[in-house]
């Protein structure tokens, strides 16, 4: 079957309503064809991830939001497998603890951050501060805001604010060289369904599931709305979303990996840098040297 990944495809526009977006690609590899897609572009972001660690000018932030049961950790081993340990930083963010809270929102992210020449991963990010906290509104109240003394003051013009900080933030950090994607892993509710099943059928897998996990559940509709809500208030040009139809493993990984692949080998720029001239000139003496030692 002929499968090709347009970039363009995933990428959220104005116009974006969630409910279009299919859960399923229009078209299905073969698991065994997929992976081996996968195989060949993971390498090539393997080999741009050695350039761009060499020239040490630009770094990657790639950041992926989804519902319980996507496929966000198994989509990170399989996409990144490939890559050299000391190129990338990998992040999955949890409950902040004290410590985090006591700071602003975007602290724990920003010292996450990776430095030039690195892949940073957040496996949930940023963005569960306009997500979870706006379906729980009664978790802000740990943060200690000024003039935030109930969960209902976060009204329409506190998360148009939050919306605004975070796409200052990453405005910054695109400013100063990092290139973003964001990815949002778009599952049916009977996917997800059809996975916490699997996770209690199997032993090995029991220990995935909590029951926090069904009182999530429940809320699908509203999670859903604030998903939309969020994607379509901080999809800019310097760090856009692309919603990744994820009902199929093995296709939302490779369409994950064609996107980060394709984006980024436009940046032909990024190599390693040259040799002065009297080294470029002496390379042949050393090479002597080290075949003619005793």
């Amino acid at each position: 079957m002929e499968f090709n990944v347009t970039p363009s495809d995933f990428k959220v526009d104005s116009t974006f309503n969630l409910s279009s977006h299919p859960t399923l690609p229009s078209d299905v590899l073969e698991k065994k064809e997929a992976k081996k897609r996968l195989a060949k572009v993971r390498r090539e972001l393997a080999h741009f991830q050695a350039r761009m660690y060499a020239h040490d000018k630009h770094a990657v932030l790639v950041c992926f939001q989804g519902m319980d049961t996507a496929g966000k950790d198994s989509l990170v081993r399989e996409v990144f497998k490939d890559f050299n340990v000391r190129g990338v930083e990998h992040y999955s963010f949890k409950v902040p603890t004290d410590l985090e809270r006591s700071h602003g929102y975007l602290w724990r992210h920003y010292i996450a951050l990776p430095s030039k020449g690195h892949f940073g991963i957040f496996n949930r990010t940023h963005y569960e501060n306009v997500l979870v906290t706006r379906v729980h509104p009664e978790y802000l109240m740990g943060e200690n805001l000024p003039d935030f003394n109930d969960p209902s003051d976060a009204n329409s013009d506190f998360w148009s604010m939050r919306f605004e900080q975070i796409n200052n933030f990453e405005k910054e950090l695109t400013q100063n060289g990092t290139f973003i994607f964001k990815f949002f892993l778009n599952i049916s509710k009977q996917e997800q369904k059809n996975r916490l099943l699997r996770r209690l059928h199997i032993p090995e897998k029991n220990w995935k599931f909590s029951d926090g996990d069904l009182a999530e559940r429940k809320l699908w509709s509203k999670y859903m709305d604030c998903y939309q809500d969020a994607i379509r208030n901080t999809s800019t040009t310097y760090a856009p979303w692309y919603v990744v139809p994820s009902d199929n493993k093995p296709m939302a990984r490779l369409i994950v990996a064609e996107v980060l692949n394709q984006t980024l080998q436009q940046f032909s720029e990024i190599q390693p840098p040259k040799l002065d001239m009297d080294k470029a000139a002496n390379i042949q003496s050393y090479i002597s040297q080290l075949e003619n030692e005793e």
